[in-house]
């Protein structure tokens, strides 16, 4: 719809028309928004009839086209850093912060990675028709449940490109149709990326509505993707805390979601330090605008006084801010980056190189602090007592939770699940990285050889 594509959004985020509002642009504003309904709802029946032919595909024709979408990425790697460049541009050009800056910088290892997962998902076998649980029952009947497609998936992301590739892909592997709507920030990347996808799927004979990008970049096409059940399935939201506040309120669809990152890292008494250091720097400063880096570190008083100033080196060479309790500040006073504590900073999620910084007593108050502030997403324990760490992968309540290995692993690439839609932390259907299994459900399935309820 050519009046749909039109409404792009400015750097401030509203359409022109939404700056000085009169009668007559509010008509016109009218018109355009009755444009994107009918747009997103042609958007959602096609999705509707393509995901029949997602379920019915096979796993050849899938790992083909995941295959061509792949060999595309890179062929084109100068054409989609180009591409990049000018998103990049123009968001530095509005102001945009670093943390949106790092996610929206689509590098060439970035780009690689991109490929490489699309080969690796390819890799994976292929859940979809799977049966499991069968069970003879005394009527004669056999009972299981057969791994099938979501149908319909709803992806809406901010700033991170690499998100488009992702998701086409797990979305292919699994069977299912996807309506993907990027950011406006990285809509030449986005465009670019969607073109390879549908190159993909047209050579491997997929249906050509299996993945399909939203067009028009104005924020009324999100709220008529998540208020569109009867077509959308599931919505996963990869963005900042406003988007997803948003859709909390606003969206009927379910969602496979997480809102914060407060990650944490647990230096326990009887760590090695020779782990704990490195563990503790890359957790925080390997990238600061991800949800799986590091926000708040926890040192057991037994020692702090040993460790603190280690890792405060480390953190100076970043020039991280560190906002430490009264413990903590007293260890490391001198430190030229050093700010008190104040309770707000144990849940926050800074995306930038602050880090909070607590002394505990011992592995209970950490583990107290942490289910007290952890947003349930990552958490970590740098320990060698076997029993300390198997009580903390019990107690801590997060999708996550890792013995002696940074939360920057807290990924689907890393987990080996090819790519990742999204993170979870909702404890139904899904949680931690979402990969194929993610993007299926069960349904019972029963043999029979003519047997009648008695």
């Amino acid at each position: 719809m050519a009046g749909a594509v039109a409404t792009q959004e400015s750097a401030t985020g509203l359409s022109p028309l939404r700056k000085a509002r009169t009668p007559s642009h509010e008509r016109i504003e009218k018109a355009m928004q009755m444009d994107i309904k009918q747009y997103m709802n042609e958007v959602g029946q096609r999705a509707r009839a393509a995901s029949r032919g997602m379920a019915r595909a096979g796993t050849a024709e899938k790992n083909r086209a995941l295959l061509l979408i792949a060999a595309a990425i890179r062929r084109d790697a100068e054409a989609l850093k180009a591409a990049n460049a000018r998103d990049l541009d123009a968001a530095r050009a509005a102001g945009m912060e670093a943390a949106m800056l790092d996610r929206l910088t689509l590098s060439e290892k970035a780009i690689a990675t991109m490929a490489e997962g699309l080969e690796q998902i390819a890799s994976l076998p292929d859940p979809i028709g799977e049966i499991s649980n069968m069970k003879f029952r005394p009527t004669g009947i056999q009972v299981g449940q057969m791994r099938v497609p979501l149908g319909v998936i709803g992806i809406i992301y901010e700033a991170r490109p690499n998100v488009t590739v992702d998701a086409a892909g797990l979305c292919i592997k699994s069977g299912n149709a996807t309506i993907l709507r990027g950011g406006s920030e990285a809509i030449h990347c986005n465009q670019a990326l969607a073109k390879l996808v549908q190159e993909g799927m047209a050579g491997a004979g997929l249906p050509a509505d299996g993945v399909q990008i939203v067009e028009t970049t104005d924020r009324a096409a999100v709220g008529e993707l998540i208020t569109m059940p009867q077509y959308v399935d599931v919505i996963v939201p990869r963005g900042g805390k406003g988007l997803i506040e948003r859709l909390m309120r606003e969206s009927r669809v379910p969602m496979i979601k997480h809102l914060d990152g407060i990650c944490h890292v647990y230096i326990d008494d009887q760590a090695d330090i020779a782990k704990a250091l490195p563990v503790a720097f890359n957790a925080k400063c390997h990238r600061y605008g991800t949800c799986n880096t590091m926000e708040t570190l926890l040192v057991a008083r037994g020692i702090a006084k040993e460790v603190l100033p280690q890792l405060a080196e480390l953190y100076r060479t970043k020039e991280v801010e560190l906002r430490a309790d009264e413990e903590a500040h007293a260890i490391l006073e001198g430190y030229p980056h050093l700010a008190r504590a104040t309770e707000e900073d144990w849940g926050t999620e800074y995306l930038a190189p602050i880090l909070a910084v607590k002394v505990v007593a011992d592995m209970d108050e950490a583990i107290a602090h942490i289910n007290t502030w952890s947003s349930k997403h990552t958490d970590a324990i740098i320990t060698e007592n076997y029993s300390r760490a198997m009580r903390f992968l019990r107690e801590v309540d997060s999708a996550s939770v890792m013995v002696n290995a940074s939360t920057r692993f807290a990924d689907g690439f890393e987990y080996g699940l090819g790519a990742e839609i999204g993170i979870s932390n909702d404890k139904l259907h899904a949680r931690g990285p979402v990969g194929l299994e993610g993007l299926t459900s069960l349904k019972y399935v029963v043999f029979g050889h003519g047997e009648v309820r008695q």
